[in-house]
């Protein structure tokens, strides 16, 4: 039987999974900055440069993505194990949470461009393409498993609701407070 009951250790699970998602893909920009030689600052929803010589262009492509691979690569290792294996309800919220990240980042193009924006306009192929492509490729995982594990509306739902509310106050917190980390 698939366990799908929202409880409070669910809940609990799904906010851990917004923060571990949020902070690990801020660990990417940092430490590839780091390793190539920028000394960068790392905060709980941005990554950025703090020195005087700014990074290359090409530099700052590979910074970009950094970011988006390893939530990219977080999110297919769960789903491959999701497939392959049983239901686990305590793991898919870190499949969501990539998707949701992934697709809010896209929506922020609209303001400012964003990891996958950025990338998209260096390589010249326009602000949305890849943004469009990283988040399709995320929705049909996230379809794939909510369809073989019969994820109803409800589940899918309160999962929507707990992951905006919790990226909402990371986001929040660190445009009011600016939480340097690293």
């Amino acid at each position: 039987m698939t366990d799908k009951k929202v409880t409070y250790k669910y809940i609990l699970a799904v906010i851990g999974a917004v923060l571990f998602a949020w902070l690990l893909h801020e660990f990417a920009h940092w430490l590839t900055g780091e390793f190539l030689g920028y000394n960068s600052i790392m905060r709980i929803n941005g990554t950025s440069v703090d020195t005087n010589r700014m990074p290359t262009d090409w530099h700052k492509v590979v910074i970009s993505a950094s970011g988006p691979v390893v939530t990219f690569l977080q999110a297919f290792i769960i789903f491959l194990f999701l497939k392959s294996r049983h239901w686990n309800k305590y793991l898919y919220p870190l499949l969501f949470t990539a998707f949701y990240m992934r697709f809010l980042a896209g929506l922020i193009n609209f303001i400012n461009p964003n990891d996958e924006g950025r990338i998209g306009i260096f390589l010249d192929v326009g602000l949305f393409t890849i943004p469009a492509i990283v988040t399709a490729l995320l929705f049909l995982m996230v379809y794939g498993i909510s369809k073989k594990y019969k994820l109803g509306w409800k589940f899918q739902l309160i999962t929507t609701f707990v992951v905006m509310v919790s990226s909402s106050v990371l986001i929040l917190s660190d445009q009011f407070y600016g939480i340097r980390i690293l």
